[in-house]
């Protein structure tokens, strides 16, 4: 299978992949928005009809959402090859409306604007694109192949009951794991995801003792004194070294200046790539339970915690079969790790996988324009998904053939 043959076909897909991309991102998907997650899980649903997908729609467990979209090709050849998107985005409708944020062509700077449009509906474009030209250039392998399409309902709050979803449609066992978040491209070459960070999120409290700031200040116990007294602390384990951040992201106290704060709390995530070094920090922040130096109580509780998605010898050797792909096409693809979650964090245990096999954008999760250009919304680059597409495709050729 050479690369012109796949190119042509994924040419000719390309109007209807963009097309297939306008109507997700004009239909808003806010996360909360569980009647607009529907829509586009249906709209999704129809377009991978007609290439024999099934569909089954799983209610998420997360309150207020919308369903998790399970699409089945069963083919002949054992355990699914896993596409994996998602039908949420982080835009409420009110903040699309205030900043007109909305699909935006612009072809003489090479984007299209609008909300989800790399993040990541245009990752679901360019998996029916990828599909469209196996099926046209090889159609054996692809009616053999078993493909599950799985799009998250609630991905951008990273919970793992779409994980447990897919595990069970899949019966536990998958061929790989293929994660169609936005790819970026730069003088390195293509970049395909092969690890990702882990996060823990925390909360920490502080119980101090009201009292008047003026005639009783003595009395009082500084709930917000007793906080800033150990945030340094927090902050400073961000350590390059070791590929770990902390982001203190979040402080409440206090009500009115003139009376002693008798409460305050803030909250931080840290992410690492080592679940070594994630661990070492979190037994750090939960040695801050006890009576801080003013006397304040302070309670330390974690409340989110994502595992890793290490590098691993398996992921590699798949990563190895795109690197041949790009090679073939004249391209370069590297292995690179990230720091954001996805849903590869919760699935890389199922199988060999990859991320960030989407087409190239930016600015995710940005919705603002200023007039001087130093704030740009969320785009996607149209060039960017025949040569994905074609590189995803040649690969995967690749893979149905071992």
């Amino acid at each position: 299978m050479t690369p012109s043959i796949l190119q042509s076909s994924a040419e000719s897909h390309l109007p209807a992949a963009l097309e297939l991309t306008r109507r997700l991102v004009e239909i808003n998907s806010f996360t909360a928005n569980a009647a607009g997650v529907d829509a586009v899980a249906r709209l999704t649903a129809e377009a991978f009809a007609p290439l024999g997908f099934t569909p089954a729609f799983v209610p998420c467990a997360i309150a207020g959402t919308g369903h998790h979209l399970l699409l089945t090709h069963r083919g002949q050849s054992g355990d699914p090859i896993v596409l994996v998107s998602h039908s949420d985005t982080v835009f409420p409708p009110e903040e699309e409306l205030r900043n007109d944020f909305k699909w935006d062509e612009r072809p003489d700077e090479g984007r299209i604007y609008g909300p989800g449009t790399v993040d990541i509906k245009g990752g679901t474009a360019l998996i029916w694109l990828m599909l469209q030209i196996l099926r046209d250039c090889a159609p054996k392998a692809f009616e053999r192949a078993h493909w599950l399409f799985a799009a998250n309902a609630a991905e951008e709050v990273i919970g793992d009951d779409f994980a447990r979803a897919v595990i069970q449609t899949c019966g536990g066992k998958a061929r790989a794991v293929l994660v169609f978040e936005g790819g970026p491209v730069d003088e390195r070459g293509w970049h395909i995801v092969t690890s990702r960070k882990g996060r823990s999120t925390w909360q920490l409290t502080a119980e101090g003792k009201a009292a008047h700031a003026g005639s009783k200040h003595h009395e009082g116990v500084n709930a917000i004194d007793a906080l800033v007294r150990v945030l340094p602390d927090v902050a400073a384990l961000t350590n390059a070294a070791e590929e770990r951040t902390v982001n203190i992201g979040m402080i409440h106290g206090g009500t009115v200046v003139n009376r002693v704060p008798h409460e305050a709390s803030a909250e931080w995530e840290c992410r690492a790539t080592d679940p070594a070094a994630l661990q070492r920090a979190d037994d750090f922040f939960a040695s801050l339970n006890g009576t801080a130096a003013n006397g304040a109580k302070l309670s330390a509780e974690c409340i989110g915690r994502t595992d890793a998605w290490p590098g691993t010898v398996e992921s590699e050797a798949l990563f190895h079969l795109w690197h041949e792909a790009a090679a073939e096409m004249n391209l370069t693809a590297v292995s690179v790790a990230r720091g954001g979650l996805s849903d590869a964090n919760h699935l890389w245990q199922l199988a060999p996988t990859l991320d960030g096999l989407g087409p190239h954008g930016g600015n995710a999760h940005c919705s603002e324009r200023t007039a001087d250009g130093s704030k740009l919304p969320e785009y996607v680059e149209p060039a960017t998904f025949v040569p994905k597409a074609v590189m995803n495709a040649l690969a995967l050729t690749k893979l149905l053939r071992e």
